[in-house]
């Protein structure tokens, strides 16, 4: 199996996956061959996989699993193998104890500038264009001239918006560090700065700022910037350009709202004695 498992992800770097999406699917089929030990893989066996997933994960880490898991029995020739993802039904509220507001932001924000100048400047990058972590490398010195960030992520190509305010900020500190070409947000080692980074960075933020840890991740930013967008405009399809979405159906369901709004407007009905 380890053979076949080595294949496979020859097999998705050749497609152009991108790092963390391989990484993302070699977890996920280790957590299955791990599971299964030394039996067969057979229909029943991928069933029963299926329920131990359910009984310990949220339905869509399930079918983000099942997604990997098979894709792997494709590959490999066991498609009899393999088993449907759960029905979710579409959200029509986000939940409130998870949705990061602009006032907590901006507290966040206070905060990080006291800790780190980089780490407060990502922030303002990932919430100011939408942008995703992976994204932030192609926030170079070069395209500060132009405000303008050519994104290349997950195969797509699509021009992100800097917002002039923050070019003036990221343009200072691109000189203070004598950063003259390439990426502007580096660790001290003149890395991109990753995901892991960002989000335990920014955990230690919330004590101080009074905010949730909950509510604070980096793709969090991304969903403050598009409800925001979204309030502002109402332009569903020019949102879902700026964020890179192939479908407004993923970007719609960055603009749910936490439903306050929705009650307000239910009790005005009303329709109750």
């Amino acid at each position: 199996m380890e053979e076949e498992l080595k294949r496979y992800l020859e097999e998705l770097t050749e497609r152009e996956k991108s790092p963390a999406t391989i990484a993302k699917y070699s977890h996920d089929v280790r957590l299955f061959l791990n599971w299964k030990g030394q039996a067969p893989i057979t229909k029943q066996l991928v069933i029963a996989y299926k329920q131990w997933l359910v009984e310990r994960y949220a339905p869509a880490s399930v079918n983000s699993m099942l997604a990997a898991l098979n894709n792997f029995l494709e590959f490999t020739g066991r498609h009899e193998c393999r088993v449907r993802a759960l029905k979710i039904q579409r959200a029509l509220f986000r939940p409130e104890e998870k949705e990061l507001s602009r006032e907590e932001y901006l507290r966040l924000l206070g905060v990080a500038r006291q800790k780190s100048v980089v780490l407060w400047l990502a922030m303002q990058t990932l919430c100011g264009a939408g942008l995703r972590v992976s994204e932030l490398r192609f926030v170079t010195v070069e395209s500060l001239q132009s405000g303008r960030v050519q994104v290349n992520c997950k195969g797509k190509r699509r021009v992100a918006l800097l917002p002039r305010a923050l070019v003036q900020k990221l343009k200072k500190y691109a000189a203070r560090r004598h950063i003259h070409a390439g990426p502007v947000l580096v660790t001290s080692r003149g890395k991109p700065l990753d995901r892991s980074h960002i989000w335990a960075e920014m955990k230690k933020l919330c004590g101080q700022a009074g905010v949730a840890r909950q509510k604070v991740f980096p793709h969090n930013l991304r969903h403050l910037f598009a409800r925001t967008y979204y309030r502002a405009s109402k332009d569903l399809l020019r949102l879902a350009d700026l964020l890179g979405h192939s479908s407004v159906n993923t970007t719609r369901i960055y603009t749910l709202s936490d439903g306050r709004k929705e009650c307000r407007q239910i009790e005005g009905l009303r329709l109750n004695q």
